[in-house]
């Protein structure tokens, strides 16, 4: 089991550091996220300055940019970071792409992301072969690329793509054409093991590929004391207030709870919320020890069952090394 870490939204010049202090201390990934900044700039300072460290997007929001952009930036960072480049794709929640993006939600969201996917190889394909770009789909008509506009090809072409999601049709999806599949921090074992796997199989299976040639990554919540407790029970509540992510909670017998917790984020009654996330939540959808114990209790609940784990703690350098390095060599000692 790979052990990753998350940048916290952060200025680019704080990025250089983060990125030097997450490979000295040993983490096998890093990973950028869409939420406050663009998840790609930061990118291409880590690839400048680490030798070894894989790093990706965990996730650009597939469905606010087209298969070109997207393409080409996949293709510059996996060339500046020779190879180390994991290209991870959401679709995010249909209020989000309409008021936040200002892009159109898709019929079919699924569907829309498999052709985004296939396109942006189709891409690839064309600029490394030196073959015509010939792509014909219901989204996408991709047919122009003179060589003004080609790249040309590089020496690792090969970018592993991975899918995010919390639901069965994303999973599936993943396991159909994907590299990965990123799981989303709200979940439980129960949850990935009961529904997530069985999803990612079943689309391997009906596109005849191995279900264990797909990555599955996840991050978890860990409480160690009473004040990330009350941070991560606000965190649940906010994630399962989501309608499309009811499922989490139902498969659980906490459908009712999901329900309330929805109608209190439309009232915006957040600080309420977390209040509604009993103890048992609490521990399904967290790891909760002492922090002496948090590499074995990470250990216990995920290796057999997901191949790459972060903290939903993102690391910040020169803060708390000792501990990161300790539990760096604790889970990578024992996978």
């Amino acid at each position: 089991m790979k052990f990753d870490a998350q940048i916290e939204p952060a200025s680019l010049g704080e990025v250089p550091l983060i990125a030097a202090g997450a490979e000295r201390i040993g983490f096998d990934a890093l990973w950028s996220s869409e939420t406050q900044h663009d998840p790609f700039l930061p990118l291409a300072l880590v690839a400048e300055h680490t030798r070894r460290l894989q790093f990706g997007t965990a996730v650009a929001i597939g469905f606010a940019r087209s298969p070109a952009t997207l393409a080409y930036t996949a293709w510059d960072l996996a060339e500046a970071s020779e190879g180390r480049f994991i290209l991870g794709l959401g679709t995010q929640v249909k209020p989000h792409i309409q008021r936040r993006f200002g892009m159109p939600w898709p019929e079919s969201p699924v569907g829309k992301l498999r052709e985004l996917i296939t396109a942006v190889r189709a891409f690839w394909e064309a600029w490394q072969s030196g073959e015509r770009l010939n792509f014909r789909g219901e989204y996408y008509k991709l047919t122009l690329m003179s060589p003004f506009f080609n790249p040309g090809p590089i020496d690792h072409p090969q970018i592993p793509v991975y899918v995010a999601g919390v639901n069965t049709g994303l999973c599936r999806l993943a396991g159909e054409l994907a590299d990965g599949f990123h799981s989303h921090p709200y979940h439980s074992a129960r949850y990935l093991r009961e529904v997530v796997r069985p999803a990612i199989a079943e689309g391997a299976n009906a596109a005849g590929r191995p279900a264990e040639a797909i990555r599955l990554s996840t991050t978890a919540f860990a409480v160690t004391d009473p004040q990330e407790a009350e941070f991560v029970r606000g965190q649940i509540a906010f994630y399962a207030s989501t309608p499309s992510y009811r499922g989490v909670m139902e498969l659980h017998g906490w459908g009712e709870t999901a329900d309330q917790l929805q109608g209190l984020a439309r009232r915006g009654e957040w600080a309420a919320m977390g209040e509604r996330i009993t103890q048992e939540m609490l521990e399904a959808f967290a790891v909760v020890c002492r922090p002496e114990e948090l590499g074995s209790a990470l250990l216990e609940r995920y290796q057999g069952l997901v191949d790459r784990l972060a903290l939903y703690l993102p690391y910040l350098p020169g803060q708390r090394d000792p501990v990161w390095s300790r539990l760096v060599r604790s889970i990578q000692d024992e996978s």
